[in-house]
């Protein structure tokens, strides 16, 4: 793993390279779609991007749960959780790069 991280500047500077809008616009642009996946998400709304993933809102019940350290049984309340499910696309480009990776190691 290359342990980078991609950033909002990151996205904002690959707008600004790719589609030729100024540095500000793009930086802009990209708040705006994640603003706008953000405001979807905690409306309770399913957000799918084609090919990349799906982002979901799930309510989860109340449940018994054991404290690891002691044994104790210990409620655990509801709540919501937001699931990530990559699509086939992007989970095959993966797998791709992975075994390329692979390929190279062994030569």
């Amino acid at each position: 793993m290359s342990g980078k991280t991609v950033t909002r500047a990151d996205l904002a500077e690959a707008v600004y390279r790719k589609v030729g809008l100024s540095r500000t616009e793009s930086a802009d642009l990209v708040e705006s779609v994640l603003d706008e996946i953000c405001d979807a998400i905690v409306r309770g709304e399913s957000v799918k991007l084609s090919s990349f993933a799906t982002f979901q809102v799930r309510d989860k019940n109340e449940r018994i749960g054991r404290n690891p350290k002691t044994g104790e049984e210990v409620p655990i309340l509801p709540r919501r959780v937001m699931t990530f499910k990559a699509s086939n696309v992007l989970k095959n480009r993966i797998l791709r790069s992975h075994n390329q990776r692979k390929a190279k190691a062994a030569k």
